[in-house]
């Protein structure tokens, strides 16, 4: 029997100044399994992951997670286990990479970064299970070397890997990727794949956007192709690599 899908997103809009951004969109992502949206810039891809993420209000439409509407903010909407990454890598400050992968265990924590710094018995203990917990993100993600390095001292791949550390640091059940092989070149977005392809293989579900064609095809499940807001093509990599409609559309090829 197949897995009920883990998030549905049902005729999903959103207008701006009164432009359609995103017209109207379907699409589901099971569990355990990578869907991607590709496009040209302005196709509506990371509209679509900031609404699914609670940081944007959609226009119309409805966000169905785990059975349950999504609820409107990006603290809620991370508390029912959705996690993101950005476009632009965000470091915490100074931070190390262990403090950076920290923040995000505390989110799954039951102290708390405040009620930790009070130091009880039993506070200690659970800082300790979390930083273990960190620990083995780190070293998931083969940043293992680095965990006592400022994250603004890496080179710009390491730090998109602390980002989906980060992120991972949450116990997401679906994982929201936003341009992760940007800036990226050959060797690290094959060591960004290899990461993926290991979030999956956990049973976190993935969402992902990125302008990287190869990458998308290599790694995902499931490809939506969006151009201008609409769902233009949905289907296998393999499927989405001949479509003469995408070649036109999206890839810049004669549909001929």
């Amino acid at each position: 029997m197949t897995a009920p899908p883990l998030l549905e997103v049902r005729q999903l809009g959103r207008d701006f100044g009164g432009l359609a951004a995103v017209g109207s969109v379907d699409f589901t992502v099971a569990p355990g399994r990578i869907k991607a949206l590709i496009g040209p810039n302005g196709a509506g891809k990371t509209t679509i992951l900031n609404m699914v993420a609670g940081a944007l209000p959609p226009s119309r439409g409805h966000i169905v997670f785990d059975g349950r509407a999504l609820p409107g903010s990006a603290h809620a909407v991370a508390s029912r286990g959705v996690a993101r990454t950005f476009q632009l890598v965000r470091p915490f400050g100074d931070m190390t990479v262990l403090e950076t992968v920290l923040v995000g265990c505390h989110l799954r924590g039951r102290a708390g970064w405040l009620r930790s710094a009070l130091r009880t018995p039993a506070q200690r203990r659970e800082e300790r299970g979390l930083r273990d917990r960190a620990l083995e993100i780190v070293g998931a993600v083969g940043l293992e070397d680095r965990a006592g390095a400022n994250v603004t001292s890496l080179p710009y791949g390491e730090q998109r890997l602390v980002e989906v550390a980060r992120a991972l640091a949450t116990a997401p059940r679906l994982l929201l990727l936003d341009e992760p092989g940007a800036g990226l070149d050959a060797a690290e977005q094959h060591r960004l794949a290899a990461l993926v392809c290991r979030v999956r293989a956990s049973g976190v579900a993935i969402l992902l956007v990125d302008h990287h064609i190869d990458f998308v095809l290599d790694v995902a499940d499931d490809v939506v192709v969006l151009c201008h807001g609409e769902r233009l093509a949905e289907g296998r990599p393999e499927t989405i690599r001949r479509d003469p409609a995408v070649m036109a559309a999206y890839l810049g090829e004669d549909a001929a």
